[in-house]
């Protein structure tokens, strides 16, 4: 086995200039693995606390307080991490250590147990074959917690090359999507200024009905046909937008406020008229009831939980047992430690719901995920487009092209 033989950690930078835990582990004295714990600005109750009383400081003081536990562990078993970690912090959620110790140490020993074993690290995490690529789900024109005042209440309108053979024109695909969006917007606004979000989306001063259209007209300029090249998704956000007081979605930047009715019609509406194969929460996280409501109106697309299931596999259970989500987000750090993850994962492919791995809008230049998503056979996995951070995820996808056991691209529809 690849015993661990030392661990350490440091305080670095995510993406949006914010510290985070990165984290050493060396295998057999010779086999260094590395990651480092990404952040969300969009985030969901239940999910796991990043630090202890929100101070990297003090995740990296318990990390180093407790390190030697650690060593000797065989790193490529996730589970014995994971007993570890709870050894030490027994809260629900990371509390005492933090969630970012957990995701960084835990990833970090799965990466040198691959470089021990000589295998890229989906196969060690899942040794079973056939596997698939997913889709890379793009976002390309952003508002919400993700951009500024001006932009969009939805958070993300995303991309999906539904049409592509392989992985390089998916990505090409999407690409070309984002670069056509551009002038797009120009044509709308002769002032646009090329800002983009935390992703890479660009973020027009557009209200949520002008963003849809502006993706329609790119897809015709593109000569895509939706549904067909292309196909477009959501990201609502819906509980950063919904008022619990007053019981209604407060769609500030654009005037409006939908109560739970007006909002499952809003969502339909949006599914029909744009070929959604995609929407990630249109209700706020607690509504598992309208989230059944929207899944068993909408077959076809994935009605997805993010804020609503944190990567939890409790939270999947509570979804399946209401009739809610088609599709499931992977966030390993709302979850904690990979251990948690790969549970969650687990439970989604019992229950037949699609996974769709994801990165977080603070991320670092690790490229983890793309084994993630091909290790639990999702759907889809989402990066955003451009920026050095997010294009390491998808270069990934294009290096793992070379093996030649990846058969094709996953199957889209929940049922499939």
């Amino acid at each position: 086995m690849p015993s661990i033989t030392s661990v350490e950690a440091r305080i670095v930078f995510n993406s949006r200039g914010s510290k985070t835990i990165e984290v050493d582990v060396v295998t057999d004295k010779k086999f260094a693995g590395r990651a480092c714990a990404p952040s969300g600005a969009s985030v969901g109750k239940l999910e796991a606390q990043s630090f202890p009383d929100n101070k990297p400081e003090k995740a990296l003081a318990a990390f180093n307080a407790n390190k030697k536990k650690f060593v000797g562990l065989d790193a490529s078993d996730t589970e014995a991490v994971f007993d570890a970690l709870r050894s030490i912090d027994k809260t629900s959620n990371y509390s005492r250590i933090g969630g970012s110790v957990a995701y960084a140490l835990s990833i970090a020993a799965v990466d040198a147990a691959a470089k021990a074993k000589r295998v890229p690290l989906f196969q060690l995490l899942n040794p079973k074959k056939p596997y698939r690529f997913p889709y890379p789900l793009g976002n390309v024109l952003g508002g919400g917690a993700h951009a500024g005042p001006g932009t969009p209440d939805i958070q993300e309108i995303l991309a999906i090359p539904v049409g592509a053979k392989n992985i390089m024109q998916a990505l090409e695909t999407n690409f070309r999507f984002h670069s056509e969006m551009r002038k797009v917007i120009e044509s709308i606004d002769g002032r646009f200024t090329y800002g983009r979000g935390d992703e890479g989306a660009w973020a027009p001063g557009v209200n949520n009905d002008q963003a849809l259209e502006i993706a329609e007209k790119t897809a015709q300029r593109c000569g895509y046909t939706l549904g067909r090249d292309i196909a477009l998704g959501i990201d609502f956000a819906s509980s950063s937008f919904w008022d619990a007081e007053n019981k209604v979605y407060d769609y500030a930047r654009q005037g409006i406020k939908r109560d739970t009715g007006e909002q499952i019609e809003f969502a339909n509406r949006l599914v029909k008229d744009y070929k959604l194969a995609y929407a990630e929460d249109p209700v706020h996280e607690e509504d598992f009831d309208s989230m059944a409501i929207l899944t068993k109106k909408n077959p076809g697309t994935l009605v997805t939980g993010d804020d609503m299931l944190v990567t939890n596999a409790g939270m999947v259970k509570k979804a399946v047992k209401a009739g809610a989500c088609s599709g499931a987000i992977l966030k390993v750090n709302q979850a904690g430690s990979l251990h948690d993850a790969m549970e969650f994962a687990k439970e989604c492919t019992k229950n037949n719901i699609g996974i769709i791995t994801s990165h977080r809008s603070g991320e670092s230049t690790d490229s983890h995920i793309a084994h993630i998503a091909v290790a639990t056979g999702s759907k889809l996995i989402k990066t955003g487009v451009l920026g050095g951070e997010r294009i390491a995820k998808l270069n990934e996808l294009v290096r793992l092209s070379e093996h030649n056991f990846i058969q094709g691209m996953a199957k889209l529809t929940p049922t499939t």
